[in-house]
This record gives structure tokens, C-alpha cells and sequence, in this order.
């Protein structure tokens, strides 16, 4: 039984907040890039469209079809992306998957409210759903930035 105190306490009110009021969820009509991932294991699915600026994202928006932590991932990533280079976002992504594969550092400013998935890093099964958001916006950042050098 303690098995489902421990999932109930995952499903913190603070991610269920999250979860609930994801932002920049209209998909752009012009996006300089387009990326959709998906999670075998679950099924989960997000897709990013972003466009670029001067070397960083103008606009953002996201279709998320995830669990409440991918879900509340993409609410964080969708609130702070706005104004961040390529490279901020491949940072996040990468401090994102060593908090949770190896008890790493929370990812830094703007990307430090992940740290509310912490307690995830348990649940590897929950890893690739929590990590669809920020790993599409990595590869669409690097598409939208590899197109604007071309």
C-alpha cells in the first residue's frame, strides 16, 4: 500500500496546479520550426512550434497530450522559454534528465520550477513524458537556429 502513498504524494498539488494551467498552448501559424515527440512507453505526445529572434525564441506554443507530469513540465518550460537561446534550452533539457536519472542539479533560472519533478526521478517510467516538452523545444530551437545560418 505504501507503493500508492508514495505515487498519490508524486501527484503533488503544485503539479496538478501546473498540469492544470499550461501555457502558450495555441499553436503558432508560422513557426520557424515544428517538432512533436512521443513517449512509447505511454504514449504521451507534445508538439512544439517556436519561432526565432535575434538568436532566441519570439514565440512559443505547444499542443500537450501527456500525463500530469509531462503536463506540468510543459507548463513550466511553456512559461519561461519565451527569450531563451538555443543553448539555454539544450542546458535545461540536459540538467533536466540528470535530476532525474542521476539526482542531479535542478535545472537553472528560467528552467529552475522543474524542480518540482523531482520526485519523479523514482518513476522511470515517467521520465520520457516528463522530458517530451523540453526535448522537443531543444530540437526545434536547433532547427529553427541551423535554418536561420543556412
Amino acid at each position: 500500500m505504501s507503493g500508492n502513498n508514495d505515487l498519490i504524494k508524486l501527484y503533488s498539488t503544485r503539479i496538478l496546479a501546473l498540469a492544470a494551467d499550461i501555457p502558450n498552448t495555441t499553436r503558432l501559424d508560422a513557426p520557424d520550426a515544428s517538432i512533436k515527440k512521443r513517449s512509447p512507453l505511454c504514449g504521451s505526445t507534445v508538439t512544439v512550434d517556436l519561432a526565432m529572434q535575434d538568436g532566441r525564441v519570439a514565440a512559443f506554443g505547444q499542443e500537450v497530450k501527456a500525463c500530469a507530469l509531462g503536463q506540468a513540465a510543459a507548463s513550466v518550460v511553456g512559461s519561461v522559454i519565451v527569450g531563451c537561446t538555443p543553448e539555454q534550452i539544450t542546458q535545461a533539457r540536459d540538467a533536466l534528465q540528470a535530476m532525474l536519472k542521476s539526482d542531479g542539479p535542478t535545472p537553472v533560472a528560467p528552467f529552475d520550477g522543474l524542480e518540482v519533478l523531482r520526485p519523479a526521478a523514482a518513476y522511470k517510467n515517467r521520465h520520457a513524458s516528463i522530458m517530451l516538452a523540453l526535448d522537443a523545444a531543444a530540437e526545434a530551437a536547433e532547427k529553427a537556429q541551423s535554418a536561420d545560418c543556412a
